[in-house]
């Protein structure tokens, strides 16, 4: 298996005439939907259209990923349109274990070698979108094809039975981030509805209690929300200096184990976490 990628925003996009524009929305990579934003009736032209949109958007230097749909014989006609070149993820909607991931994982590396493509070079990006799933994230990041989770929070909310607000999305998002730092992969995840693309304060704030959580990004709707995404998971110009600062004191503490900078005593764990947020080696 290759490594695996790391975005911080996806966004969605259903319509093609919507794909010429797509890489500038500043988004990390662009979902192209052959699931829910797709009517039955309509998913032949978007598959028969996948190859193009694809490529035009790969030609604005931005990552795309394809979420397929969730049964077995939609999802296998999606697969067959979306393993090619250009692809880096299958974004796999309402995954509730390991067996059906791994069974798709199977499915792509036969496509994969088939088509002259390295085995292993599309990712898996499993969307928890249940209850019944947040019982089985550790199995299915254990997947090697799996790059991280991903909430869905309207279905998520719906089955429960409540609305999709932070009293119902706190413990997915917090347990998906558990979960992926456990494994070492992406947590994209935010305590709100994504389809709260109006209010985009809300929708920075969230972004901002998700990263508090662990989060490592999130998905949008809407292009007005990719810029929350981005700013909210991204380290702060405060936070990198600060980070900075205290690499320099602790290259400088000479043969102590804690050090003080300013009003905070400076230990290992501090000093790894700094380099994490630096992307340093620990």
């Amino acid at each position: 298996m290759t490594a695996k990628p790391f975005w911080r925003s996806l966004l969605f996009v259903s319509n093609p005439k919507h794909a010429a524009k797509a890489g500038k929305r500043g988004a990390d990579g662009i979902i192209l939907d052959l699931e829910d934003a797709i009517a039955l009736a309509d998913k032949p032209r978007a598959r028969a259209e996948l190859a193009a949109t694809v490529a035009m958007i790969r030609a604005q230097g931005v990552d795309v990923l394809v979420r397929i749909n969730a049964p077995w014989l939609m999802a296998i006609d999606d697969l067959k349109v979306a393993v090619m070149t250009g692809v880096s993820a299958i974004v796999v909607p309402k995954a509730e274990g390991a067996g059906r991931l791994q069974a798709l994982s199977d499915l792509i590396g036969e496509m994969e070698a088939d088509r002259g493509l390295s085995v292993g070079a599309i990712a898996l990006v499993p969307q928890v979108e249940s209850a019944q799933a947040l019982v089985a994230l550790d199995e299915m990041l254990a997947v090697e094809r799996v790059a991280g989770l991903a909430l869905g929070p309207e279905d998520f909310a719906l089955s429960v039975g409540v609305k999709p607000t932070a009293d119902c999305l706190d413990l997915p998002c917090q347990m998906i981030a558990l979960a992926a730092a456990r494994a070492g992969k992406m947590a994209l995840a935010m305590p709100i509805s994504i389809a709260a693309y109006q209010d985009l304060e809300a929708w920075a704030a969230a972004a901002r209690r998700a990263r508090a959580m662990g989060c490592t990004g999130a998905m949008a709707i809407h292009p007005a929300q990719v810029a929350g995404i981005a700013t909210s998971f991204a380290p702060s110009q405060t936070e990198r200096a600060e980070a900075e600062a205290i690499l320099t004191a602790w290259d400088q503490r000479g043969d102590r184990g804690v050090i003080a900078l300013g009003q905070k005593m400076i230990d290992l764990p501090i000093v790894q976490q700094a380099k994490r947020l630096l992307g340093r080696p620990l």
